[in-house]
């Protein structure tokens, strides 16, 4: 995905569970980060659903602001039971 640095917009993230699973009460949140490693506890944000994609607002009128550069796009969903999961889904490119 490709964001201008000046534009604040959704960041969406789709998220796949086994049929038969609602994730829309399941706490979810994205880190986006401009490092290699694993994000760090203050590099996650609180996301919101709708339907299977988790958002995040970024940009300049929102908590996250980014500088031109190329960052991993990482979530974490807290589903009911012992799971935490955490994946790195994708790359973001703020031009």
């Amino acid at each position: 995905m490709v964001i201008p640095a000046t534009s604040t917009e959704y960041l969406h993230v789709a998220v796949t569970a086994p049929v038969g699973t609602d994730l829309t009460g399941t706490p979810v949140r994205i880190a986006v980060i401009g490092h290699d490693g694993n994000p760090t506890s203050a590099e996650w944000k609180t996301a919101e659903w709708v339907g299977t994609h988790a958002r995040l607002l970024i940009g300049p009128d929102s908590g996250l602001v980014l500088t031109r550069g190329t960052y991993l796009v990482w979530i974490a969903v807290d589903p009911p039971g012992a799971e935490h999961i955490v994946r790195r889904s994708g790359t973001l490119n703020i031009t």
